[in-house]
This record gives C-alpha cells, sequence and structure tokens, in this order.
C-alpha cells in the first residue's frame, strides 16, 4: 500500500474463542472502506482446562495465526490498530504470560475486553452496516465462548448482556464424541434458558423493532435455513425443524446439510441450541443477518479515537457528573501533572500517547471514592473504576487506572503494577509518581495557580525547581514534599526539591 494511504489505513484484530479475525479498511472522510480481511479458525475455546489455562495446542494455534496478522500489519502506524481478545482470554488465569507472547507474535499490544464492552462494540459494527435511523434494534451474537444480546437506538446501546454460553462450549459440554441426540439438544437449550433467565425480562419490557443476528453461527444459520427452503431469514418454525435434522442426523461427523460449511459443522450444534433459546426467551419472531459485527465496531470506535471522537472520554465526563468529583481541583491536578509529563516523557519513556490519556484519567477520577468515605478514598475509588463498566475502556485500561488512583497517596508500593498486562511495571509506577506529586502540590485546593515549576528526572530520580524563595513561603508543600520523597524512596525513587 502506497505510504500516503498508510495515515488512513486501520486495522482491528478480534481474538475470538472460535476464530481470529482482523479487518483492515481505510477511513475516508465519514466513509470507512474495507481493503483487507484475514480469518484463521483457531478454536480457543477447546484448548481452555477446567483449571483456567490454555493448552500447548490451542496456544500454538493462536500464535500461528497472530504471526500472520502481524506480517499483514506492519507498515500500518501502531496508533491505527486495535487488538482485542473476548472470552477465552477473559477466563484465563494468570494471563499475562500469555498475552505478552501472543503480542510480540502480532507485533502489537493485545487488549481483554469485557463482556458488557464487547456487546457494546458488537452493537457500533452491527448499527454502522445499517442505514441509519432511530428504531429500536435487537442485535444477538453467538460466539465461541460467549452470546451478547443487546437493545440500541442509532449508534447507542440502551441495555447490554454477556452470557456465559457460546457454540464452541456448548458443543463440547452437551454432545461429548460428537454425538447429537435429542436429549442433549433439549439439555443445551435448557441451560441456555436458564443463562437467559436473568436478563429476559428487562430486554422483553424494553421492546424492539427489528432484530439482526451477527458474526458466523447466526450466518451460517440463516444461510442452511434458505438453502434448505425453511425461509428466507431466522424463525423459530425454521430452527425448530433445523434443530430435528441436527438430532436426525445424529452425529457432527456426519452433518452434511445444504449451506453448511464443513468448518462451521463441528460447532454447529450447540450454536444452533442456543439461537433456539433465545427466541423462545425472547419471544422473538424474525431475525435477519447483518454484516457488522465486533471487528467492524473495533474498527469503528478506534477512527473515532484518531479523529478525537473517543468514547473513553466521554464515560470519564459521566463518572465525574455522576460521582459528583470536584471538577476544579481535578482540572488543577491534571494541568500539574501533565506538565511533569511532558518535561520527563522523554527522561522516562512515557512518550506514547495513550500514557497521556490514561494519566489525565487518573486525575480526573482520583478523588472518586471521597463519595464513599474520606478514610481510605484511594482504596474505594480503585474499586469503583475496576468493576464499574465503563464504555470505552478494556479490563487492561480499568485494571491500570485503578492501580493509579489506589496508589494516588498514602502508602506506595509496587505490587498493584506486577500484574498488570497494558504497561510494563516501572511505567506504570512512573504515572502514579507523576500524579501523587500532582496531587502534593495542589493540595491546598486554591483557585490560585502554581509558579513554573520546573521538573528533570532519571531512571530513578524526580527533581521539581520551584521559584525561588516560593518553598520557603509554602512550609507546609515543603512539609508534604518531604514525605512524599520518603515513601518514593520505599520504590526505588529519589524525589529532590529546591
Amino acid at each position: 500500500m502506497p505510504d500516503s494511504q498508510l495515515s488512513d489505513t486501520f486495522a482491528a484484530v478480534d481474538l475470538g474463542s472460535n476464530s481470529f479475525h482482523m479487518k483492515i479498511a481505510r477511513a475516508v472522510h465519514d466513509e470507512v472502506h474495507e481493503v483487507d480481511r484475514l480469518r484463521e479458525r483457531v478454536r480457543l475455546a477447546s484448548g481452555l482446562t477446567k483449571d483456567k489455562t490454555l493448552s500447548d495446542e490451542a496456544l500454538e494455534r493462536a500464535y500461528v495465526a497472530l504471526a500472520k496478522f502481524g506480517d499483514r500489519l506492519r507498515d500500518i502506524p501502531s496508533k491505527q490498530i486495535r487488538a482485542v481478545g473476548t472470552n477465552t482470554l477473559r477466563q484465563v488465569k494468570k494471563p499475562r504470560a500469555v498475552l505478552k507472547k501472543a503480542s510480540e507474535a502480532l507485533g502489537h499490544n493485545i487488549e481483554v475486553i469485557s463482556g458488557q464492552e464487547e456487546a457494546r462494540l458488537i452493537y457500533v459494527g452491527v448499527s454502522h452496516s445499517l442505514p441509519f435511523d432511530e428504531e429500536r434494534r435487537l442485535v444477538v451474537d453467538i460466539g465461541g465462548g460467549s452470546t451478547e444480546v443487546i437493545i440500541g437506538e442509532g449508534f447507542e446501546t440502551k441495555r447490554v448482556a454477556s452470557l456465559f454460553m457460546g457454540c464452541v462450549s456448548y458443543t463440547q459440554k452437551f454432545f461429548p464424541d460428537g454425538v447429537i441426540s435429542a436429549d442433549g439438544m433439549k439439555a443445551a437449550e435448557t441451560a441456555a434458558r436458564v443463562e437467559l433467565e436473568t436478563v429476559e425480562d428487562g430486554f422483553k419490557s424494553l421492546g424492539w423493532e427489528r432484530g439482526f443476528g451477527a458474526s458466523g453461527t447466526i450466518h451460517a444459520v440463516n444461510t442452511v435455513l434458505r438453502d434448505n427452503g425453511w425461509g428466507q431469514n431466522i424463525t423459530r418454525k425454521g430452527l425448530k425443524k433445523l434443530s430435528k435434522a441436527l438430532v436426525d442426523i445424529g452425529k457432527i461427523s456426519k452433518l452434511s446439510l445444504p449451506g453448511l460449511s464443513d468448518d462451521r459443522a463441528p460447532v454447529f450444534a450447540g450454536g444452533v441450541a442456543i439461537l433456539r433459546s433465545v427466541f423462545e426467551s425472547l419471544e422473538i419472531e424474525s431475525m435477519e443477518p447483518a454484516n457488522g459485527a465486533l471487528r467492524e465496531g473495533v474498527l469503528h470506535d478506534l477512527i473515532g479515537r484518531n479523529r478525537h471522537e473517543d468514547t473513553r472520554a466521554t464515560t470519564i465526563l459521566r463518572l465525574v457528573e455522576q460521582y459528583r468529583i470536584d471538577a476544579a481541583q481535578a482540572d488543577r491536578v491534571e494541568r500539574t501533572a501533565l506538565s511533569g509529563l511532558k518535561q520527563l516523557k522523554r527522561a522516562w519513556g512515557l512518550e506514547d500517547p495513550d500514557y497521556r490519556h490514561l494519566l489525565s484519567w487518573a486525575c480526573r477520577l482520583h478523588e472518586i471514592g471521597i463519595t464513599i468515605s474520606y478514610s481510605g478514598y484511594q482504596r474505594h475509588g480503585a474499586y469503583i473504576v475496576e468493576n464499574s463498566e465503563l464504555a470505552g475502556f478494556s479490563r487492561d485500561d480499568q485494571a491500570l487506572l485503578a492501580a493509579l488512583i489506589d496508589a494516588h497517596r498514602r502508602k506506595l508500593s509496587r505490587s498493584p503494577f506486577e500484574d498488570l498486562t497494558l504497561v510494563e511495571e516501572e511505567t506504570a509506577l512512573r504515572l502514579a509518581i507523576l500524579l501523587r506529586v500532582a496531587v502534593v502540590l495542589n493540595r491546598h485546593r486554591s483557585p490560585r495557580p502554581l509558579p513554573p515549576i520546573a521538573a528533570a528526572g532519571t531512571k530513578k530520580s524526580l527533581s521539581i525547581a520551584f521559584p525561588i524563595g516560593w518553598l520557603d513561603k509554602h512550609p507546609l508543600t515543603r512539609a508534604d514534599l518531604e514525605a512524599e520523597a520518603k515513601a518514593l524512596k520505599k520504590v526505588g525513587y529519589e524525589l529532590m526539591a529546591t
């Protein structure tokens, strides 16, 4: 691709539980034009063991697929690539080593997103593939390890749910040894109905005008129904005929229905059982296939970030309003911290623009926990941020943001940063130090601006210089900085203030 086009080129990588997908597109004005796509059938979920580790065979399939994707991504600017992991990677215990090796194979960081965020992005992808209108839509996406159900209007979601059931996991559980029995199909549908039970009333009470299905399972079902003369769209009647046909065939190895591809057949029965249960629980009459899905949602979200339409920024603003955070104080802390970042980013290796965003958001939210209690409010704030559903944020983003908030006052240790997957421990610690010093310098909460402050640093030190005589006139600030110097010393950093 010519260099002149690379600045308009974006790539989304979706590490699903059944397949890995990559889509590359050019963003020209308000239009997005696909230029390439790749898919690798990895079946990551089939390699998830009972102790929540991934088998060597599944990991090898994943690394080989990611290396292929990485070769295609080599010339695209890093800020224009986003790779996300879904249900299976959400379940892996101690995922740091797996994600590190996977990121190396891809040549780009991989983020694990929550089920709620996956649902939001799926809806974004589907809504961008349809003509824009204000009708209320139901969107269902059955993946390898989870099923997402969403109601939205336009490009905005109204209700989302991510359910712990997928075509790979259900096929393995309810159709062992490849046998499709009537009892197995009934058990799979019953389990899916139980999973849906907690959300069905909320979705039905909200209602929708049209239903759409995304991704492989639903597209495969639609094709099979059409090619067998069981309907042009997906209906309850058509699903009943399809379910009976699968039981009549009886063996996954013998599945040979018009419209069913060889690579979809091994996980088809589980997907059909889930979809039929969704239709029954939500009383769906008809569903149309939609072209968009998670990767398209990631792509549009990524383009928005690069065009200053970042969903994460909107989420932060909503949190500030919801928890009635002192915005003026947050502004003061943010200005100070970002001034320090600007002066130290080369010395401390903080030149990635994402660090500026994350530090800015941590400044905005550092007092969010006060709404619960002033005592230990940094811990309360970290819990809120880590456990809330924050639109636009990956689980890794939230974990780092929570760690920064937790570390912004009182004792400082390295432990909150040891298991982060998004950044290295030292990088996170340096961001925390910038936040801590900014909080100390603005402890007076005064609207009067701070004087010009010069900051410099080495790998394990920070020096800040004030105008001559300023610290003498502000003995409380001097005392706070001396206390902060003792705190930083415990994590191997020297703080000097003159």
